[in-house]
């Protein structure tokens, strides 16, 4: 697999994660332009993109997981405060 169906491969994998809706599915056209789907056979969500647009639209779909915080994270965080 190439490095460009990779990550876009990776987009919609996290998509899934965030939603909850493992029908999502991504297709890629013979020119290398990229459309999702909500399940195989249901029409595109969005027109044929370039991999950058296409990324960029499947993580705005829904919000970013929020980011992992560790004890040691915050510990840091009110070190370099008091400084």
């Amino acid at each position: 697999m190439s490095g460009r169906a990779t990550r876009a491969t990776s987009a919609i994998d996290r998509l899934k994660r965030r939603t909850g809706n493992e029908k999502y599915s991504m297709s890629v056209t013979g020119n290398g332009h990229f459309f999702l789907s909500e399940g195989a056979g249901n029409p595109p969500l969005n027109a044929p993109m370039e991999l950058d647009e296409f990324v960029a639209f499947v993580n705005g779909i829904a919000p970013l997981a929020p980011k992992r915080v560790s004890k040691l994270d915050i510990a840091f965080e009110k070190q370099l405060i008091k400084k």
